[in-house]
């Protein structure tokens, strides 16, 4: 070839090639751009291509589906999966000879540069659509505002590395696998990727039902999404409605229809419903749940090394979550909370369904619907999980703490009679009768706690347990060890809400520390597993774009003696039947729980389980408990003069646990080792019947010692 042949041609690719540049829309290849390219030098070079970014679905138990999360909202289609007026639809604007040419068109690109002169201005564009798709995946590639210019910029350089990429995707896929992969990368305003999620969000139908005025209209949308994004105003959609008309006059000029079906879809409205997109926690009917599933992802290390990592795992990873959730026992817990607590209520109710030996999280429902709306009183929080997961500070979780100082007390073979005589005040003796973890003498003798009714007298771990005596446990606490009482509680899961340690002082077994309801659920839930604890669960199993199977196990381990957790048990069920819950009643099967009430009714709650489902029930004003109590107060269009845990979340729970478990056969615990636990052996007081002056709820009568070890739930 002669010097002048290679200037020649050298002088064509070039030509092309800035052309290229100036056109963003048509083009191609040919003979002509072959020679060009070999006597420049222009090589095809392999395009990485990482998956696009798709929506991840979250599945409850049954398999529904519940929300959606994504980067970019698209649903990838195969091409038979798209009608065929839109395949005509975006080829007549964006590239007529595509099946015809390469990787660039000579004749499309020298007529359009041709047409754009002689009109003053873009009438025809030079791209080919396998241009275009090269540079969607660059766009998409791009993870700083660098690349992404890098990606867009009008330079020579920029574009002859397109075309080489281009080349090779010619080279490596058919014409129809570049339309498919095309479709499906393209952005067409309104915050939908590819065509499948264009037709859902503009017109509410699937790319397969699109008509011809639907077609023309995202075919029309893909040349510049952002000024004719239709979801954002008049302007827009009236540009729009243009570009779907100049689309349709392409069609009926190539011969793809005919003069009469251009004008009868030109005479159409635009018809763009704007079909809200799915996904997001706000638009999910269980939104505290979505949240914790969302913050579960992104604070595990278990789904990405880094929070970076973690976030395009779940926004892009296509993924499909199957949860915990049930929606049965979800709409119990709903319902019980809508009977009791209005969603207008300054308090705000909230509850947690745990299941026994695995950890799973049932159900998470609050009073208030999750938003940022001041005006309709919604939480902008997870008010009923951690603040890893979501949540805030958490509330006090008052005497639902008693629990872990009766087990720690179990464990250092206290018998169900064993006691002590108290008064109706308790001071600590000395600085020294309190020890917290570090060994700091944390005892405070200047400060008196006393009961919510006053008087004392002798109390067992049982009568002490039912009637919610402070004197008797700050005394137990006392005996058994704070740090020991601590570990315990620790040993079930046991941390702040707030993320913040423990605070240890002598007031621990009165619940000083703010929790939140999925913690004390499963903690509770762990003494209804004979002490088996498993960690909080609401991931089951995760399904990757490609159909790749992770199934998520229970982290279980035994954190406490069967036979302790037995004894335990057994106290407890005697709360409904001879404690703070009787003038509640119990659910007609075996239960057990505790009632918490803070210092001058600050806040309330409720925890129990049965051996099939745990639940923990709080109730607190979140615009600070201390200072907005729960005394003289309307709750649910009730007056309340003071608020406890037998008052509204008792009732939650109760009414909850008979909705939730009402086709589920009831499970009995573990009798007690009366050899181990039955009676008395370091401090017992003869059998009697008296009244009990104590408890955090004022309702206590009668207590039957007779009966302890043997406590059934009615």
């Amino acid at each position: 070839m002669s010097s002048i042949t290679r200037l020649t041609g050298a002088a064509v690719a070039a030509g092309v090639v800035f052309a290229a540049i100036a056109l963003p829309a048509v083009g191609g290849t040919g003979a002509m751009f072959v020679s060009a390219s070999e006597d420049l030098g222009i090589k095809p070079e392999e395009l990485k291509e990482p998956p696009l970014a798709e929506k991840t679905t979250v599945l409850d138990a049954k398999g529904n589906p519940i929300a959606q999360f994504y980067e970019e909202y698209r649903e990838n289609v195969t091409l038979d999966e798209v009608a065929e007026s839109m395949k005509t639809a975006i080829i007549s604007i964006e590239d007529y000879r595509f099946y015809e040419h390469g990787a660039i068109d000579i004749e499309g690109t020298v007529r359009a540069l041709a047409k754009n002169v002689t009109s003053g201005g873009i009438a025809q564009g030079g791209s080919s659509i396998t241009q275009q798709y090269v540079k969607q995946v660059l766009l998409n590639s791009a993870s700083t505002e660098k690349e992404k210019n890098a990606a867009l910029e009008a330079s020579y350089a920029r574009k002859l590395k397109e075309l080489r990429y281009a080349m090779a995707v010619e080279a490596k896929y058919t014409k129809d696998q570049i339309l498919e992969k095309y479709l499906n990368i393209a952005y067409f305003g309104g915050g939908a990727y590819g065509v499948e999620a264009a037709a859902k969000r503009f017109f509410g139908v699937n790319a397969s039902e699109l008509n011809l005025a639907q077609a023309a209209t995202l075919a029309g949308a893909v040349q510049d999404p952002n000024s004719t994004d239709p979801n954002l105003g008049k302007d827009q959609r009236a540009r729009l409605l243009n570009r779907r008309d100049t689309v349709l006059n392409r069609m009926a000029e190539l011969g793809k229809i005919t003069t009469a079906e251009a004008t009868e879809a030109k005479a159409k409205k635009l018809g763009y419903k704007g079909t809200p997109l799915p996904g997001g926690c706000g638009a999910s009917d269980y939104p505290y749940f979505c949240m914790y599933v969302r913050n579960e992802i992104l604070s595990n290390p278990v789904f990405g090394k880094t929070k970076k990592s973690r976030t395009q795992f779940l926004n892009r990873g296509g993924l499909t979550i199957q949860t915990t959730l049930d929606p049965e026992m979800q709409h119990a817990a709903e319902q019980a909370i809508k009977k009791h607590v209005n969603a207008s209520d300054n308090p705000v109710a909230s509850e947690a369904l745990v299941q026994p030996g695995t950890g799973q999280i049932k159900a998470m429902a609050a009073s208030r619907k999750y938003g940022n709306s001041k005006r309709k009183n919604e939480m902008s929080y997870n008010v009923v999980a951690d603040a890893v997961h979501g949540g805030g500070i958490g509330f006090q979780a008052g005497s639902t703490f008693k629990t872990f100082t009766l087990l720690t007390a179990l464990k250092q073979g206290m018998k169900i009679n064993d006691g002590f005589t108290v008064g109706s005040g308790y001071r600590a003796p000395y600085y020294s009768s309190f020890k917290n973890c570090k060994g700091e003498n944390i005892g405070d003798p200047s400060h008196t706690v006393t009961n919510d009714e006053g008087g004392g007298g002798f109390k067992s771990l049982a009568t002490g347990t039912w009637g919610s005596v402070n004197t008797f446990f700050l005394t137990l606490e006392q005996k058994v060890g704070l740090c020991n009482v601590i570990k315990t509680a620790q040993s079930l899961g046991i941390k702040r809400a707030d993320g913040q340690k423990l605070q240890e002082y002598e007031t621990f077994t009165l619940g000083i520390n703010e929790m939140d309801p999925v913690t004390v659920a499963n903690a509770y839930a762990a003494v209804g597993a004979r002490g088996k604890y498993c960690a909080p669960m609401a991931i089951t199993k995760i399904t990757d774009r490609y159909g790749k199977v992770t199934n998520y196990q229970p982290k279980c381990k035994q954190a406490l003696d069967p036979e302790v957790a037995d004894a335990a048990a057994n106290i407890l069920s005697g709360v409904f039947t001879k404690g703070t819950m009787r003038s509640v009643g119990g659910i007609g099967r075996p239960a057990a729980g505790k009632t918490g009430t803070t210092d001058a009714q600050s806040t309330a709650w409720f925890a129990g389980f049965t051996p099939d489902l745990a639940g923990a029930v709080s109730i607190g004003d979140p615009r600070g408990a201390n200072d907005h109590k729960l005394n003289n107060i309307t709750i649910g269009g009730r007056y309340y003069g003071s608020v406890f845990g037998a008052s509204v979340p008792g009732p939650i729970w109760k009414d909850t646990m008979l909705a939730a478990l009402k086709d589920v056969p009831p499970t009995d615990f573990t009798p007690v080792n009366t050899a181990r636990f039955g009676g008395c052996g370091q401090s017992c007081q003869p059998v009697r019947t008296q009244p009990d002056p104590g408890g955090d709820n004022g309702t206590n009568g009668p207590l039957d010692e007779a009966n302890i070890g043997t406590a059934q739930n009615n």
